[in-house]
């Protein structure tokens, strides 16, 4: 599976005195998810958010590699903007299109929340009205969907049995944010909160889809979640699901 995103480089000015040092470091945010995936056993690819522009795959056969793509914390510009297009004005895969075309022959692809997810903060992340939300469970708000919860709130199964959320607390540990989604019509709502979905699930012709609303770091996924014992069995029941027969 291909997991793009949840990176970031962090520019920093230290002043000393008369002196100012800036530094760039490179932060991934992806290591919990990773070592929950790759402990189950699933072949994990990732893909940080800088070079997602340049090497995220660009063709039906590329994305054949993978049964499973998730985003996470990646906004579309990184998808659409190759340096081909951006920096040379010259032609490129929609890479969007693509990827709603991958599912529907039967890829699973999977979004996770954040700040450059869905729509995300200013509306960033910018994947309403998009190839991407045609075939994800939810419908994404045009505008800032982020719900920021610094007083901790907790998600909880709707009761709805499936292969994702199989021998999960029924009450999962406290996270602080999440992104305000709609289910739509024909989706699967397994998780929600404060009464909005917080995981769904979806067929999208041959192929699966997943959102789930919250963050699978910090800040919006704290300690309490991220050491929870249903945090591996919650992904790595996902990407099996979203895997299908593949």
């Amino acid at each position: 599976m291909l997991l793009a995103g949840e990176s970031w480089v962090a520019r920093t000015t230290d002043v000393k005195g008369f002196d100012a040092i800036d530094r760039a470091q490179l932060e991934i945010g992806a290591e919990a998810l990773l070592a929950a995936l790759r402990g189950a056993g699933h072949d994990v690819v990732h893909l940080p958010s800088h070079l997602v522009a340049t090497d995220f795959p660009a063709s039906l056969d590329e994305l054949g590699e993978y049964d499973v793509v998730i985003l996470s914390d990646i906004g579309a510009n990184s998808l659409l903007l190759h340096p081909q297009v951006f920096n040379q004005g010259r032609r490129f895969p929609n890479r969007l299109k693509l990827l709603a075309e991958w599912v529907r022959g039967g890829g699973g692809l999977a979004m996770a929340g954040g700040y450059l997810s869905f729509q995300g903060f200013q509306g960033k992340a910018n994947f309403h009205d998009t190839p991407i939300e045609e075939v994800l469970p939810v419908e994404i708000l045009p505008y800032d969907d982020r719900v920021e919860s610094p007083e901790g709130v907790f998600g909880e199964l709707t009761g709805t049995e499936h292969p994702v959320t199989a021998g999960l607390d029924q009450q999962w540990p406290v996270l602080l944010g999440y992104q305000k989604l709609t289910a739509k019509p024909d989706a699967t709502v397994l998780a929600t909160v404060d009464s909005r979905p917080l995981l769904a699930v979806r067929t999208e012709g041959a192929g699966r889809t997943l959102a789930f609303a919250s963050d699978i770091s910090p800040h919006w996924a704290p300690a309490e979640f991220l050491e929870w014992d249903g945090y591996r069995r919650l992904f790595d029941q996902a990407v099996t699901w979203l895997a299908g027969d593949r």
